[in-house]
């Protein structure tokens, strides 16, 4: 009885044993893991505008949000020289002027993710005029840029030239979502939608095009122009409209053809939105060259030919003469049509004005918010200003920009008043702004979170005190032997009855 009494103890305790161990174990390798991000992933976005290239360095956490990067600007860098379609006779000198930046990238990434990190570029205006005006040339740039990325370390997916929609579009896209329109953090410090929150409209003004896009009152499926875009889980229709031609730069070449066209010599042409005593000659290819004057191109056209331009410094016949560069005729006084026969819903709700928009108001050293009333006493007193007067005035004095900062306020006024009907009451709805924090104010952050849809995200990495394996082997372990002990102990009760039925049996049958 003892032998038998003796194993049971020591398979009971075995029992006891294996179970708290596999107990143990689980609490421990459930409670002590430590949950790592799969860390940042990094995208590159080349913003091939008419007039520059800009370079942006986007970050954001590998496992995203609602199949959304939360993506961050952290580097930008301007490419030196004039925009990728002035290459056009020379498609092999990009090379060289983009070396600059993409070095300064190199280092702010670090080197074994640069094989893992995408790299896109989006032309935009100036080369949709460029392909419309010579399709090969257009081709041969971007082939050009095509071969100079393939020697490069990052992954690149390849360059584009981006519709005026997609441009509008994603110029909304960054705006809101700088602005905190889509996400913002809780109490708990996660990422959830804002209750309630409008979006705003956005408003770019580029060197060839520029673009409006909000979301309307009126039902979307009334404008042939609304894109859906679905950001963080949710669905947004956009009305989005791109002007070709209606870019700061080729609105101004227009405006010179223009003045051109109605002076009797081209020996002195006067520029009433130059700045008075302000001179300069220009050649005939630089502002008739364009697609954007053939309408306007004399009949005696020659590329090489000089034309001298005199400031007059007239801000009343500077706005009358903008006024032309618009086509109010062809919308017969449709409410819903302001300008050049487009359809366009009624303005609504608060917008962002950036890019060439910005760079014109502070120039007129306004900011932010103010009334139309402030704005065209400020263009008034700035364009009345002699060449000599806007030297001291301005902070940062460049002669291209300065010249023209007269002709882009009229314009902004004609476009923004007389275009998308914004008056007394709604214009202190728009605020003037470059950037919100440190990320600027551009499509190409539109386009980057647009782009980490399409990026699969990566689950958050567990590391545990135990190996897998090892964990596994220990439960199977331990399991096993509390099942042995289990049986062991089953079978021992099963001999000691059987044992205790034979006595009992021979206790009955022995003879008194």
């Amino acid at each position: 009885r003892m032998l038998t009494r003796t194993p049971s103890v020591v398979a009971q305790v075995f029992l006891l044993l294996s179970i708290v161990l596999v107990i143990a174990i689980a609490v421990i390798q459930i409670n002590q893991q430590q949950i790592l991000s799969p860390g940042l992933k990094y995208g590159i976005v080349f913003d091939a505008g008419s007039s520059r290239t800009t370079v942006y360095v986007y970050e954001w956490p590998a496992e995203k949000e609602n199949d959304t990067g939360v993506v961050s600007q952290t580097f930008k860098c301007s490419v030196k020289g004039p925009g990728i379609s002035s290459y056009e006779s020379n498609p092999g000198a990009l090379a060289k002027p983009f070396d600059d930046c993409l070095n300064k990238v190199k280092e702010r990434i670090p080197v074994h993710l640069h094989k893992n990190t995408s790299v896109y570029l989006g032309a935009t205006a100036g080369m949709r005029l460029l392909r419309l005006q010579n399709e090969t040339a257009a081709t041969e740039v971007l082939a050009s840029i095509q071969n100079y990325f393939r020697a490069q370390p990052f992954e690149f997916r390849g360059a584009q030239i981006i519709t005026g929609p997609e441009e509008g579009v994603y110029g909304w896209i960054t705006a809101n979502y700088l602005m905190g329109n889509f996400l913002e953090r809780n109490l708990w410090r996660t990422w959830i939608r804002p209750y309630r929150k409008e979006t705003m409209g956005a408003l770019d003004l580029g060197g060839a095009s520029t673009q409006i896009s909000f979301i309307p009152e009126d039902s979307p499926e009334n404008f042939n122009s609304t894109l859906q875009v679905k950001l963080y889980g949710y669905n947004y229709n956009v009305y989005t409209h791109s002007f070709q031609c209606y870019g700061r730069d080729e609105a101004e070449k227009r405006l010179l053809a223009l003045l051109l066209q109605k002076s009797n010599t081209s020996s002195g042409v006067d520029n009433p939105c130059y700045p008075q005593n302000y001179n300069t000659t220009l050649t005939m290819k630089y502002f008739s060259g364009s697609l954007c004057t053939q309408s306007l191109r004399p009949a005696n056209y020659y590329p090489n030919q000089l034309v001298n331009f005199h400031g007059t410094g007239d801000p009343g016949l500077c706005r009358e003469m903008v006024s032309l560069l618009f086509n109010f005729t062809a919308c017969r006084g449709r409410e819903d049509c302001p300008f050049n026969g487009i359809h366009q819903p009624k303005v609504k709700g608060n917008f962002v004005a950036f890019s060439g928009f910005y760079y014109t108001i502070n120039a007129l050293n306004l900011s932010g918010h103010f009334s139309l009333a402030d704005f065209n006493s400020s263009m008034w007193f700035f364009c009345s200003q002699s060449w000599a007067q806007l030297q001291l005035m301005l902070p940062k004095f460049e002669e291209l920009y300065a010249r023209s900062y007269c002709f882009s306020a009229n314009f902004i006024y004609y476009l923004l008043v007389h275009g998308y009907n914004f008056d007394a009451e709604t214009w202190p709805q728009i605020r003037f702004q470059k950037e919100v924090g440190n990320s600027s104010i551009a499509w190409s952050l539109g386009y980057m979170l647009s782009l980490t849809n399409m990026i699969p995200a990566e689950g958050k990495l567990i590391q545990l005190p135990l190996k897998p394996s090892l964990f596994a082997g220990l439960l199977i372990f331990l399991t096993a032997t509390a099942l042995l002990c289990l049986l062991f102990i089953v079978y021992l009760c099963i001999v000691s009855r059987n044992r205790k039925n034979i006595s009992h049996v021979e206790h009955v049958f022995i003879p008194e």
